[in-house]
């Protein structure tokens, strides 16, 4: 029986927001593959400060405790694959904010980024990198 490698991706913290707000959908079932070992998210400190600021500023909506969201966060820590940045092109996207997700995917060689937002990382495709939906990734994958 041969082992499934996982699809090593980079998830943006609308992906993963998303996920988290309803059940139903492709980023719920982005989260899903996740636990299942089936996506390998790529992960580095300023992502995940990110994934927690969106997660606590959220907090009612998505109806989770403080400790709640820290345990889902140190999950997703212990399923992600962990990368410094070393290097810095700010800015080079349309959206300064995502500037450090395309970085990071650059520094850790990850081919993709599962985003709603795909405009945004317009400019991805010159450093080999393609953003797509969550719909897309699922597509890709199966």
């Amino acid at each position: 029986m041969s082992k499934i490698t996982p699809v090593k991706v980079i998830i943006d913290t609308n992906v993963l927001y998303a996920g988290l707000y309803s059940s139903n959908g492709a980023s719920h079932l982005i989260l899903r593959a996740v636990e299942k070992k089936q996506i390998k998210p790529i992960l580095s400190i300023s992502l995940l400060f990110e994934y927690e600021d969106v997660m606590k500023r959220k907090k009612t909506i998505l109806n989770l405790s403080p400790s709640e969201m820290d345990s889902l966060l140190d999950h997703l820590c212990r399923l992600s694959e962990h990368h410094r940045v070393y290097f810095l092109w700010r800015p080079f996207l349309s959206d300064p904010k995502d500037d450090h997700i395309l970085e990071l995917a650059v520094s850790s060689g990850t081919e993709k980024i599962v985003t709603h937002n795909t405009k945004d990382f317009k400019g991805a495709a010159s450093f080999g990198i393609q953003a797509v939906t969550p719909q897309q990734l699922l597509e890709d994958i199966a």
